[in-house]
């Protein structure tokens, strides 16, 4: 590829067959640029920036070795796939990620031929692999399927279930487990490096085929002796056997930033037809840039930041987050009362049980990105008479769903669920949207299901579901800064399924769950100065509904609208039910559900993603002008 002695070699490359004309040794040039343009575009963006930077060579060794698309390749995860996406036709677009309309922060089917798998969630990579490999097999193929797997995301029973098939299987299938913060093994330099290209080379593996056909033909006693001799030899120089006893061909420990070791790593792995193989790569999160290998957290997520300086910009806070006041009202939970304990999966400064951690270390757990061992060990925890706080995403509890149904509401055991990120989430988009638990947890007998409207509000239900010892309950709240309220000194105890009049009116009624509570107050002032007086309720609790104040609400009012933030089937969905059961439908009574539209939204500022769902104060006043027959038309005053 001819260029000018001044234009960088990642200009002259736009996917990855480019790239796979450059020499071997302008590879190093190549990485620096990539990883210097992740960090400019991730500087203007904001998003997942450590992983992507421990991953460069690795992005640069993988698609100058396979031929890519044609080859898989699957990243797990996908929060450090940016390197990947300037690489593959998409750095005209790297800085819009996660901005509305632009690139997704994770890896997208709908984006790119370059992402053969879609993945925001964890530990999916060798499943999604393994059921390509077989497909190819199928049809007759011979292309490769690469899994780059994270030491983090190997703390998941899916991997583990997933590289058990793959071994019974022998599908020809390549994991890259990415060792960037557990080093399972640490890589000893030099001599690693040859002992890697050593057994992932032809003369090794004819030696050691050639070494069992001979021991086959000894006493079976001695033959069993001489391979277990072998494997426990392998064992001991690589640090293997496990992934051998999954019936994975291992190879490493090697250092991910050398392209050296890599590059002829990778090439005898290609070209060698040795069923299912993992490669062990040790990478440093943050890697090329000072401020992100000083962080503690080596920059996994980030604002905008300077690039010289790193300092990242953080608006100033109008309030406290949600994850903040619940993290501090736990720990005062916890002061009042030994038993409370706190659960959370691989997340602890997500939840803000790092808070939680630091006053009371022996009761914080850190189970690693295992939602449904989180479940299950709450619900242990729970049969001891211990008060078990089991902090999750949203997004991330439905990986728990069997353990939720099976484990803790069918025993009734309370086991008290932290349900963070609800609603939607901003520039995570869909995969990280909290749009289903109401309706996935509302179906469960025996659970009781609690959603803050406020930051105060938060505080008074942790105290409420710290006191519930009847069964599961669970209490949500959105992610982001409250709405700066008066916090109250202590949690006081709600009353189990009993919401609240904020406002009187006499003709409209919004019922509002969850946050949704302020701009149903700001579609009430409106309505009011167009003659349409509402009155606007907090429900607090989705189950045990309400049914009190909802028929009170149906009796007195011409309309009534609930709001929440999440999916159809969800509170709405309950309320209709009753008033169904009720008869107040046969009596004219209006009623409107408005959830989040049937679709998975893209990644957007929230507000505009609210909007767009007609959740906000114009959605809600609009939904009210349609029902009274006004052909939807917004007052002056909203529709600017």
């Amino acid at each position: 590829m001819s260029r000018s002695p001044e234009t960088p070699l990642l200009d002259t490359v736009r996917v990855p067959a480019d790239l796979r004309r450059l020499e071997p040794s302008q590879l190093r040039q190549f990485a620096d640029e990539l990883r210097a343009e992740t960090i400019d575009a991730v500087s203007v963006t904001g998003g997942h920036l450590g992983a992507g930077l421990g991953v460069v060579e690795l992005t640069v060794a993988l698609h100058y070795v396979f031929d890519t698309p044609a080859d898989r390749l699957i990243w797990d995860v996908g929060h450090q796939a940016y390197p990947h996406k300037i690489l593959t036709g998409r750095r005209d677009r790297i800085r819009t990620l996660r901005q509305g309309g632009g690139l997704s922060g994770f890896t997208r089917r709908s984006e790119s031929e370059y992402d053969p798998f879609g993945a925001a969630h964890s530990s999916t990579s060798i499943s999604a692999g393994l059921g390509m490999a077989v497909g190819r097999d199928l049809d007759g193929r011979n292309n490769h399927v690469i899994a780059v797997i994270g030491d983090g995301a190997m703390s998941a029973g899916m991997a583990y279930e997933a590289m058990n098939n793959a071994g019974a299987m022998h599908s020809r299938l390549i994991v890259i487990l990415n060792d960037n913060d557990m080093s399972i093994a640490p890589p000893t330099g030099a001599m690693s490096a040859y002992l890697a290209r050593l057994v992932s080379g032809y003369a090794y593996r004819g030696i050691r085929e050639a070494a069992k056909q001979l021991a086959r033909r000894l006493p079976k006693f001695l033959y069993d002796r001489a391979k277990r001799a072998e494997e426990f030899a392998r064992g001991f120089v690589t640090g293997g056997t496990l992934f051998e006893e999954l019936g994975f061909y291992y190879v490493g420990p090697i250092d991910g930033h050398n392209l050296d070791h890599l590059l002829p790593v990778l090439k005898n792995v290609r070209d060698q037809d040795i069923g299912p193989v993992l490669i062990h790569v040790v990478t440093q999160k943050g890697k090329g840039y000072a401020p992100a290998e000083a962080s503690a957290d080596k920059y996994h997520g980030v604002s905008t930041f300077d690039v010289v300086t790193g300092a990242q910009a953080k608006p100033k806070a109008n309030a406290p987050s949600y994850t903040r006041v619940f993290a501090e009202s736990l720990v005062k939970a916890a002061q009042a009362d030994e038993k409370v304990v706190a659960v959370t999966a691989a997340m602890p400064s997500g939840t803000g049980l790092d808070l939680f951690g630091k006053a009371f270390p022996t009761r914080t757990f850190d189970v690693g990105i295992a939602e449904q061992h989180a479940v299950t060990f709450a619900a242990g925890l729970a049969t001891e008479g211990y008060k078990p706080f089991c902090a999750i995403y949203s997004t991330f509890l439905q990986r728990g769903y069997d353990q939720v149904v099976h484990d803790v509401a069918l025993q009734n055991l309370p086991v008290r669920f932290a349900i963070d990120r609800a609603g939607l989430v901003g520039a995570d988009g869909a995969t990280h949207a909290g749009s289903f638990d109401v309706a996935y947890l509302g179906c469960l007998p025996n659970m009781t299901i609690m959603a803050a409207a406020d930051e105060a509000e938060l505080v008074h239900m942790v105290a409420t579901a710290a006191a519930h010892d009847a069964g599961p309950i669970a209490l949500r709240y959105p992610r982001g800064e409250g709405v700066g309220v008066e916090m109250p000194e202590k949690g006081e105890i709600l009353p189990i399924g009993k919401g609240r009049i904020v406002r009187e009116g006499s003709r409209v009624a919004i019922l509002s769950l969850g946050t949704r509570l302020g701009d149903a107050l700001k579609a009430a002032e409106e309505l009011a100065a167009h003659g349409l007086p509402a009155t606007v309720a907090d429900a607090r609790f989705a189950k045990p509904l309400d049914t009190e104040l909802v028929d009170r609400l149906a009796r007195d009012h011409e309309v009534l609208i609930t709001v929440e933030e999440g999916s159809v089937g969800g509170f709405g969905s309950y309320v209709l039910q009753h008033l169904s059961e009720s008869g107040a439908l046969d009596k004219g009574l209006k009623v409107r559900a408005m959830v989040l539209p049937d679709v998975y939204q893209d990644h957007d500022k929230p507000e505009r993603m609210y909007a767009e769902a007609g959740l906000d104060a114009k959605g809600i006043v609009r939904k009210v002008m349609d029902v009274l027959g006004r052909d939807g038309a917004l007052p002056k005053s909203m529709s600017a």
